[in-house]
């Protein structure tokens, strides 16, 4: 039986740094999408990061990505600046597959 046992806790630690990669991931992309809108609407240094800090917290507010969508599309919109929500979208997935390349490399 411990040999069994065994295995379930390996593929429970398995899952929980699945997991874990998973939500640095997703944070990750949270930051990389605010500092790609901050460019959009012309922030940079200081005030670009303080805008992606923004945008992680919004990302925080619920499950999923749609807090994360808003957030972005409400501040382009606030700038007029002038992004589809398809473009949003495909951005946000195009980061995210960088943000976990990211995080799988260690950086």
């Amino acid at each position: 039986m411990s040999e069994f046992d065994d295995r379930k806790r390996a593929q429970e630690k398995g899952y929980e740094l699945s997991q874990e990669l998973e939500f640095k991931a997703q944070a990750r992309r949270a930051r990389l999408t605010g500092l790609w809108a901050a460019e959009l609407m012309g922030l940079s240094g200081d005030e670009a990061d303080a805008y992606a800090k923004t945008v992680l917290l919004a990302d925080l507010e619920e499950a999923g990505e749609e807090d994360l969508f808003r957030k972005v599309r409400a501040d382009l919109d606030l700038r007029k600046v002038a992004q589809s929500d398809h473009q949003i979208r495909g951005k946000m997935a195009e980061l995210l597959d960088e943000a976990r390349k990211q995080v799988k490399a260690g950086s």
